[in-house]
């Protein structure tokens, strides 16, 4: 009985001992977690564009002459600044404005011949009325008569057609001045001048629709940039002009640039091997940033669908899937927590029920032995 009672001591000793090490020198090491205090604030429903936007300006020309020919003037250098109707670029016009003059003298005498045709056909009348008098009293003949009226009519006609021919010679002039206005490209609006594809003495062509020339000038209005992103078509109901919208540019990495919704397109863009896409345009409230900004700069935006003011909310990278959250217990264990959210965007998840204020959720569940269980230590504490 002694041999027996001793035997399951020394047993009930060494399991004492192997739970003891366990829990002291053989256990292992606390996880390093980091975390969070649950704290009250603001939250905002977010929705962010699909893919890259894009800064845009309102107005963009791509510029040709109307005719082709020997570039003489080029006026303004890339970057400079010209109000509407300035001259941008000129063409030698040499052989047109000798056309011109030749046109004009045309005209000219276009128009003696018909002075004179018409001063014929006022004499002709004349005599026609003076030798009806005379026919009237049988001193010439009906057929003299008729001779002459038909003398009249035609130096009449002669007359019209005289006064046809000037119409023409002017309606070329006209031509030639069209012709003229097309060696000249003036800008349609204010604007800057954002590349220039020739210099002087070379060569410029036009662009017609559907060929694809390089334009000469391409010139950018100096309004306000906007910027353009698309969104994705499940987010369109949730969309309305004038809603708070915050934009992030590539030149500015670190700063965010509030502003608001000015259009929703009112159709969505079907374009194959792509997610369809509802295109919005945003308008920077700085303005004068708004006008430094490069066209075609990369732009992110976030459209603020609905804000919460002053309510516990937790960082969004602390809730787990299942409406969850990993809080540091008592005895030094992880232990998860059932939470009822309500807005939430990248950065804050509001917090409904589950948790109080001073709380503290773990944040780092980016390793998989962050879990339920697990024996874990504050950073830093």
């Amino acid at each position: 009985m002694r041999r027996w009672l001793l035997f399951f001591g020394l047993a009930a000793a060494v399991a004492v001992a192997t739970v003891a090490l366990r829990r002291t020198v053989l256990a292992p090491k606390p996880i390093e977690v980091e975390v969070a205090a649950v704290a009250a604030g603001r939250v905002e429903q977010t929705v962010t564009n699909s893919r890259g936007g894009t800064v845009k300006a309102h107005r963009r020309a791509r510029l040709s002459p109307d005719a082709g020919g020997r570039v003489v003037d080029l006026p303004y250098r890339e970057g400079a600044s010209v109000a509407a109707g300035a001259l941008l670029l000129a063409i030698d016009d040499g052989v047109l404005k000798a056309r011109l003059a030749l046109a004009r003298a045309e005209t000219a005498a276009a128009r003696a011949r018909q002075q004179q045709a018409c001063v014929e056909s006022d004499r002709a009348a004349k005599e026609v009325a003076r030798n009806r008098k005379l026919a009237e009293r049988k001193v010439i003949s009906a057929d003299l008569l008729e001779g002459l009226e038909a003398k009249a009519a035609a130096a009449i006609a002669a007359c019209a057609a005289a006064a046809a021919e000037v119409e023409r010679a002017r309606a070329q002039v006209g031509v030639v001045e069209s012709s003229l206005a097309q060696t000249r490209l003036t800008a349609p609006f204010a604007g800057t001048i954002a590349r220039r594809s020739v210099e002087v003495g070379e060569w410029a062509t036009p662009s017609p629709p559907a060929v694809v020339v390089e334009p000469v000038i391409d010139l950018i209005d100096t309004a306000p940039r906007y910027v353009a992103a698309p969104m994705d078509e499940v987010d369109a109901a949730k969309l309305a002009v004038g809603q708070e919208v915050k934009v992030t540019l590539d030149p500015y990495p670190e700063a965010t640039f509030p502003g608001h919704l000015t259009r929703v397109a009112p159709f969505v863009l079907d374009v194959e091997q792509q997610n369809r896409t509802v295109e919005i345009e945003v308008a920077l409230d700085d303005a004068e940033l708004a006008r430094r900004l490069l066209p075609g700069t990369s732009a992110d935006v976030e459209v603020v669908l609905g804000v919460h003011d002053d309510v516990l909310r937790v960082p969004t990278a602390a809730l787990m899937e299942g409406g969850r959250v990993l809080v540091v217990g008592g005895d030094g264990r992880l232990a998860a927590r059932e939470v009822a959210v309500g807005l939430r965007n990248w950065d804050f998840v509001e917090i409904t029920s589950g948790l109080v204020a001073g709380e503290e959720v773990v944040t780092s569940l980016d390793r998989p032995e962050v879990k339920a269980g697990a024996r874990a230590r504050v950073a830093g504490r």
